[in-house]
């Protein structure tokens, strides 16, 4: 069975989804399962793994939506901040000065990243990092911890979280334990988590006044690409125009993503173009990029030098940067939302308390094994139909005969199989159906008001908007999303959303 190409392997259907409803539940599972069960948050990673027959031996997911807290931003007072072993480094400290830690939940997604003004005022890097991540429909989902612990060196966060000093926050029935990022991830797609230990949250050091922080990444296409390369630098320089801390890490250009400890020679230089060339030629000695499909090891290695060139001239540049622009489009279904969100700016001085998160997308409530009919609100009328251990999508499709989603890639990409659930746009092959037992579902079926079409399926008509037309209706829910968001999105909404 190894020898088959992935398309050819059988999926792995897991036979049960645990909903626990607190955290010593969600362990409990882990413990008593071992290596059996997995964690399932956003699962935009794990469900096309076990698509692709790539988990075997995986029976359980433990959904881990009902446990409060999980999905919170938090600033926190940085007094208790430093690592466990003042040996690691990292924590909340600089010199002698405490300053206040950013704690991300395991369930928080990029899109609440992006829209945060907790996260906005103090980890800038992260934000440009999570904007780059797939599409909106994705971001509703995708946690910024998962992008963690699947641990691939093109994750766009890794590189920001790791120049800011990140903790991962582990729990396990045995006690919680923090381990820094670099420590945690420990080679390619693997970590330091046990079968019986959760990722609960991440804390990163919120950026000090002196510092300045940019993400920067290289994509064959503007959007919903994986990176070629990507990287974070940090640069802090003091009242004489000295550098007096200089970070930089790379993504996709070795095994993991990696730190160039090197940099550290700017400290007590000015940022000069001389100590920028001496910078760039450390991060690309660091460098140990390979060919694939996206590149070729020379082109990376190029690119490492034009950008950590261009990325360290921005943080030398005495003039004061852009505020960042507004949060986008997040197909959210509530135009409420988005403009509070908006309205936060990249200045926007943060609240001391939890951000507020959006709810957990058809929290199923209950233990649902494989065999269990699940129940749904679509298009207007009730439906039931039995479980396969299987996604949304094929739920929808093979189970509750309804066609108006189709499967393209299954990993998240073209968005045809986009349906709106609870309000929100998804991917429906990258939920899992439990997910959606007791949700309203919305698909391009849905969308007409009896014999009236929806003006996005109008305008579709009348301008002939499809191709062969296998992606229309994805296209179709999509718009209608961004417009229940947005009435009347400028052309770069339209791009973004």
């Amino acid at each position: 069975m190894s020898q088959l190409h992935e398309v050819q392997r059988p999926p792995t259907r897991v036979a049960r989804l645990v909903a626990p409803t607190t955290l010593d539940e969600a362990l409990a599972v882990l413990a008593e399962r071992g290596p059996a069960a997995r964690i399932v948050a956003g699962g935009t990673d794990l469900l096309v793994e076990l698509d692709r027959g790539q988990r075997r031996g995986l029976d359980t997911l433990v959904d881990p939506r009902r446990i409060p807290g999980l999905d919170e931003i938090v600033l926190e007072d940085g007094a208790e901040n430093g690592p466990e072993d003042p040996a690691e480094g990292g924590g909340g400290t600089k010199g002698d000065v405490t300053r206040p830690v950013v704690r991300i939940g395991a369930l928080v997604t990029h899109n609440q990243v992006i829209t945060s003004p907790v996260c906005r005022r103090h980890l800038r890097p992260l934000v440009e990092a999570c904007a780059e991540v797939g599409s909106p429909a994705l971001r509703n989902r995708a946690t910024v911890v998962g992008n963690v612990v699947t641990a691939s060196p093109a994750n766009d966060t890794l590189s920001p979280l790791l120049v800011l000093g990140a903790e991962c926050e582990i729990a396990s029935r045995r006690g919680i334990r923090r381990v820094p990022l670099e420590r945690f991830v420990t080679g390619f797609r693997t970590t330091d988590l046990a079968s019986d230990e959760m990722v609960v949250g991440l804390r990163v050091p919120a950026l000090a006044s002196d510092e300045r922080a940019v993400f920067v990444k290289a994509g064959l296409r503007r959007a919903q690409a994986i990176s070629v390369v990507h990287l974070a630098a940090l640069l802090a320089v003091d009242p004489a125009g000295r550098v007096s801390d200089a970070r930089l890490a790379l993504g996709a250009v070795a095994p993991t993503v990696i730190t160039v400890p090197a940099v550290a020679g700017l400290v007590g230089r000015r940022p000069d173009e001389a100590a920028i060339e001496t910078a760039v030629a450390a991060a690309v000695e660091a460098a140990a990029p390979i060919d694939d499909l996206r590149a070729d090891a020379a082109y990376r290695r190029h690119l490492v030098a034009v950008m950590t060139r261009r990325a360290l001239d921005l943080l030398a540049a005495p003039d004061e940067r852009p505020p960042l622009p507004a949060p986008p489009c997040l197909v959210s279904g509530d135009p409420a939302d988005s403009a509070d969100q908006a309205s936060a700016g990249g200045d926007a001085a943060a609240d001391p308390g939890a951000d507020p998160a959006a709810g957990p997308v058809g929290a199923c409530g209950r233990e649902v094994r494989r065999g269990d009919d699940l129940s749904a609100t679509v298009d207007g009328r009730r439906v039931t139909a039995p479980w396969r251990g299987d996604t949304l999508l094929d739920w929808l499709r093979d189970d509750a005969r309804i066609d108006a989603p189709k499967e393209g890639c299954a990993e998240g990409e073209c968005g045809a199989c986009t349906v709106v659930c609870d309000g929100a746009a998804v991917l429906a092959c990258l939920v899992p159906a439990p997910r959606a037992d007791g949700a309203t579902l919305v698909t391009a079926a849905g969308l007409a008001d009896g014999e009236r079409l929806h003006p996005v399926q109008e305008a579709f008509v009348a301008h002939g908007a499809v191709q062969c037309g296998f992606c229309t209706p994805g296209f179709v829910v999509a718009a209608a999303a961004l417009l229940d968001e947005v009435p009347d999105p400028d052309p770069d909404t339209v791009v973004a959303g």
